[in-house]
């Protein structure tokens, strides 16, 4: 580690102003910041703590019954409190450990975009809504790629805005050394907007829609329907599985979250 300054605003817009000054980075749950500084991969002159801000905390159910989750939210109050939304609660509750879900946060995990990350698949996977302090981003133009989305500099995730679908459901299967998802796939279905299906851990493009498995499943929404595996180009390949094993596991996983909805 080297030395640097930290700042605790307890207010978003006092977030905003101590982020304006150069070299200044906020800090979510730091459960991918702080590895990062002890690697020296990036060296801010100041951290600017979100975990005072408590406007940015809490579970509610909006007028338009999407189901809304402050920033500044850990993993383990969304696993406890997201009851309205059954397939996000138990995504949440199954990130890392214990001392992840009670440190790590929503909004943290969203402005990182970690391609392996469970979050942003149940984000994209359900049509949701990224609030910042100056803006309101769909999950669909939010993700740009592996660690990359559009938020700007000193942009905070305020909320993230879920519509509830009719049946919804994640399964991944796991990384054992870090629990992130070699693959993970999220599906859920709506009555106006059909299906959505969400990819993470299998692109190096980071998380993706399967729009053939949506088209199949908005007909047919069975696990008979899912169609085999997706293309093999652009897939991650590593020691832990090639590009071929990765793709053949979505169709699995996919056909694994179709059950578990129905």
């Amino acid at each position: 580690m080297y030395s640097f300054d930290i700042q605790r605003p307890t207010s978003v817009a006092d977030a905003v102003s101590a982020l304006g000054v150069e070299e200044a980075q906020a800090l979510g749950g730091g459960q991918t910041l702080i590895p990062t500084l002890k690697q020296r991969l990036a060296s801010p002159s100041v951290l600017v703590s979100l975990g005072a801000i408590a406007e940015i905390k809490g579970v509610c159910t909006g007028d338009d019954g999407a189901l809304c989750i402050g920033g500044g939210t850990t993993h383990a109050t969304v696993a406890k409190e997201a009851s309205a939304y059954p397939a996000l609660a138990a995504l949440a509750g199954n990130i890392g450990d214990p001392a992840v879900r009670n440190r790590g946060t929503i909004g943290g995990s969203l402005a990182n975009n970690d391609p392996s990350a469970c979050y942003p698949a149940a984000a994209l996977a359900s049509g949701a809504t990224i609030v910042t302090n100056t803006r309101s981003i769909a999950a669909d133009d939010y993700f740009q790629g592996m660690f990359a989305t559009a938020l700007e500099e000193g942009e905070i995730i305020t909320e993230v805005r879920f519509p509830v679908p009719e049946k919804a459901a994640y399964m991944k299967f796991e990384q054992p050394a870090s629990r992130f998802a070699l693959v993970g796939v999220f599906v859920a279905k709506y009555e106006d907007d059909g299906v959505r299906v969400a990819v993470t851990g299998a692109s190096e493009e980071g998380v993706f829609r399967w729009s053939e498995a949506e088209a199949a499943l908005s007909s047919n929404f069975s696990a008979d329907a899912v169609p085999a595996a997706p293309s093999r180009d652009g897939m991650i390949s590593d020691l832990h599985g090639s590009g071929a094993y990765r793709a053949h596991l979505v169709a699995v996983m996919t056909k694994r979250a179709v059950a578990a909805a129905s």
